[in-house]
């Protein structure tokens, strides 16, 4: 509807969005919106190509669009950062008031309900200069941000594939060293970690100590078996001050 609506706006000004999002973040519809509708005469440009003129664009015509409406900043529900940002619930809010207040007349679909769901996305940048020196010595640092519940690689999974691959090697050369002493190779990551058994065996070799075979099953024959591994790896982690954030043992 909104979309429709801006289109026969500014048809005579060949304008035409198709997207609220990509369309409006940058201020150059908004600015003609206004200038049609309220016949208000903004100093702006009327293209903004870089952030900085665009974010200083959007600043002088939602501030022209708070003292048309007569809006105190607290019940403003947009902002130039969520505009910028190409929020979309921020958009339509905008979007309604100017509406409502410009053509009260308008037949606006009443009692829209928008769900939002606020994603946090947390990626793990991962610095590696590889002295193969040093890490012949088992020292690998890498630096996690904050308490996540998913996993801190999932950047790496979706977008970096090719790097991901490489850090997968440089872990397998840390691990096989230190559990090659036990006569142990790791070539898969994902499989060979599974039961907890090499994790249990590396942490042992790491800190120095012989973990009791009565407290880990060595082959374990069944979920619950390698899990209860797993479950011992995480605490030893914990215990020793190295694991400050969750991870889902299964």
């Amino acid at each position: 509807f909104l979309i429709d609506w801006i289109n026969a706006t500014l048809k005579q000004e060949h304008i035409v969005v198709k997207s609220l999002e990509e369309d409006l973040f940058d201020g150059l519809v908004l600015h003609h919106l206004l200038e049609h509708l309220g016949s208000l005469k903004l100093d702006v440009d009327k293209i903004a190509l870089t952030e900085r003129k665009q974010r200083q664009k959007l600043s002088v015509i939602l501030e022209a669009v708070a003292k048309c409406l007569q809006l105190e900043e607290s019940q403003l529900k947009w902002s130039v950062e969520s505009i910028l940002s190409k929020d979309l619930l921020s958009t339509l809010h905008l979007l309604v008031a100017i509406a409502k207040h410009f053509q009260p007349n308008l037949a606006i679909p009443a009692n829209v309900k928008v769900e939002t769901m606020t994603i946090e996305v947390i990626i793990a940048f991962i610095f590696a200069t590889m002295d193969y020196g040093i890490l012949s010595q088992g020292l690998i640092c890498l630096e996690l941000g904050r308490n996540v519940a998913d996993d801190a690689f999932d950047e790496l999974f979706s977008r970096a594939p090719d790097t991901l691959d490489a850090v997968k090697q440089v872990f397998l050369q840390f691990v096989n060293q230190h559990v090659g002493k036990l006569g142990l190779n790791v070539n898969d990551i994902e499989s060979q970690f599974a039961d907890g058994v090499i994790l249990l065996l590396l942490i042992g070799q790491l800190e120095g100590y012989f973990l009791n075979l009565r407290h880990f099953f060595l082959t374990p024959a069944s979920p619950a078996e390698m899990l209860h591994n797993v479950n011992l790896a995480l605490d030893l982690l914990t215990d020793g001050g190295l694991l400050n954030f969750s991870v889902n043992s299964e």
